[in-house]
């Protein structure tokens, strides 16, 4: 309807999957470039995780699009299928009809099938949408047809595509075998505020507008925070507000557009946030063949390799004015019986209290930021965080209460460095791994967020405090290659971790 009154060629913000509208910021353009690699380089299992309209089905139609043309893509888009059912798929895709019906035979007839095609230089990768809804035997299957090969060569590549509830899916012990075969994984993060302006210039731009920016910061900046950065989103937002600007006779669209957008949807709670994910652009691709060991490293809590602290960048932590908790002198003395949970004091819903930190750092100076004015941790975040049993893990208490003080803290907008995370919440798991680091590293640039999934503790290990990306990318890039490795860093901001808990 708006479509001549904007100028435009074709509707800019369909929710349907249009790769001429592939948006290549936020990650996106290098996590296709590391798919790409991976699937003409490697031999293992790939996964690709995010929130439900976080672009996972925009980001497989851009990837089968720009698969080498020596690549057959089969697409599995029927989660419910039985895992016999995607044996019988696969071959239909294939144009291989079996001549008997027993399973053992078929898996057979199609490993030689498979050779055949590998012989004349052609390759074939399977793409599974919706695999965190997979039954637990079509995915074993998923697991056996990886094990199809000839004498040297993988002859399948898989890709499985899902919401974040397929890392809880594949934790379960009975699929370890299929966990153990993914080599590469990859998550789709939301959008920041500032990428939300860009991408919506960006899908105008491909629809054909030409005239100035439709969209006022103001608007953008409303339209990402009640999309909470999710793409599906923030198209159907955008498109009630051009509609509702067409029907003013405007040609911007200003917040009041936006609301009556927001009050026109009907969206329900995110279930938790993408954890964002960065992704190295391709001329780092090759370091992907490490990829199953930094994901082992990751789950067993190895301390990193010893390496000189980044003082240039680092903003050395506030003094905690706070009272904290008081920890007895001697841990033993605790009864075993008592189960301790992170006892954390509120904020103080006064004047906040300075913070007091040492000399700006040489050569990067970093402006010192006053503590807000309220604690912009909420007290159902506050009690989440309470809530996680830490037994007599002093260290870890200690990094509970500091994390606590960032958030309750901290501007949206400031930032950390994303260590690692894992499905292991152990609290004495990690108060070893705290031990053992702080023989590295000031135990003061370490952050824990415990956030519960499923009934169960999730720890996300922050590193470092930053006024903004640019200064925690700085950051990120002068951490020694061998602690890059050791696991996949990312700057994260302190809005999206209170987001997430």
């Amino acid at each position: 309807m708006y479509l001549d009154h904007f100028g435009l060629k074709e509707p800019p913000f369909r929710i349907t999957p249009h790769t001429d509208f592939f948006f290549d910021g936020a990650d996106r353009g290098a996590t296709l470039e590391a798919l790409l690699f991976a699937i003409v380089h490697d031999e293992g299992i790939i996964k690709v995780s995010g929130e439900v309209g976080s672009g996972k089905t925009m980001l497989c139609r851009v990837l089968m699009e720009r698969l080498p043309g020596n690549v057959d893509t089969i697409y599995v888009a029927t989660p419910s299928l039985g895992r016999d059912e995607i044996l019988y798929t696969i071959a239909d895709e294939l144009g291989l009809q079996f001549s008997q019906g027993r399973v053992t035979l078929a898996l057979r007839e199609l490993q030689e099938h498979l050779i055949r095609l590998y012989s004349q230089g052609r390759r074939v990768v399977i793409l599974i949408d919706e695999a965190h809804a997979m039954p637990e035997e079509t995915l074993e299957q998923v697991r056996l047809l990886s094990n199809l090969e000839s004498n040297r060569h993988k002859l399948l590549q898989i890709v499985l595509f899902g919401q974040p509830e397929l890392d809880e899916v594949l934790a379960r012990t009975s699929l370890r075998q299929l966990k153990d075969r993914i080599t590469h994984s990859f998550r789709m993060r939301a959008l920041t505020q500032a990428e939300v302006a860009t991408y919506l210039v960006f899908r105008m731009r491909a629809a054909g507008y030409r005239g100035p920016d439709v969209f006022s910061a103001a608007a953008a900046t409303q339209i990402a925070k009640a999309a909470n950065g999710l793409t599906r989103r923030i198209n159907i937002l955008a498109d009630k507000s051009l509609l509702a600007a067409f029907s003013e006779n405007v040609h911007g669209v200003t917040p009041r557009q936006v609301r009556k957008a927001i009050r026109d949807s009907e969206f329900g709670p995110v279930a938790r946030e993408g954890r964002p994910l960065f992704v190295a652009s391709i001329a780092l691709a090759a370091g992907l063949i490490l990829g199953g060991l930094v994901r082992w490293i990751a789950e067993q809590l190895e301390p990193v390799p010893v390496f000189p602290l980044v003082s240039a960048v680092i903003v050395p932590p506030k003094t905690e004015t706070r009272p904290a908790t008081p920890v007895p002198a001697n841990p033993g003395s605790v009864a075993p019986p008592q189960i301790q949970t992170a006892q954390i004091p509120a904020p103080a819903a006064a004047t906040p209290q300075p913070a007091t930190q040492s000399p700006p750092p040489v050569p990067t100076p970093i402006a010192q930021r006053p503590l807000s004015p309220k604690p912009l941790l909420t007290s159902e975040q506050s009690r989440r965080i309470s809530s996680y049993p830490i037994g007599n893990a002093r260290l870890l208490k200690e990094r509970i209460v500091a994390t606590r003080s960032l958030l309750s803290d901290e501007p949206d907008d400031a930032y950390s460095i994303e260590l690692f995370s894992t499905d292991n919440g152990d609290a004495a798991r990690m108060e070893r791994f705290l031990g053992r680091a702080r023989q590295l590293v000031p135990l003061s640039h370490l952050y824990v967020v415990p956030v519960l999934v499923g009934g169960r503790y999730r720890l996300q290990v922050l590193f470092g405090n930053f006024p903004d990306r640019e200064a925690a990318a700085v950051a990120e890039k002068r951490l020694p290659r061998r602690y890059q490795r050791a696991f996949q860093t990312v700057p994260v901001s302190i809005g999206e971790i209170r987001r997430s808990i």
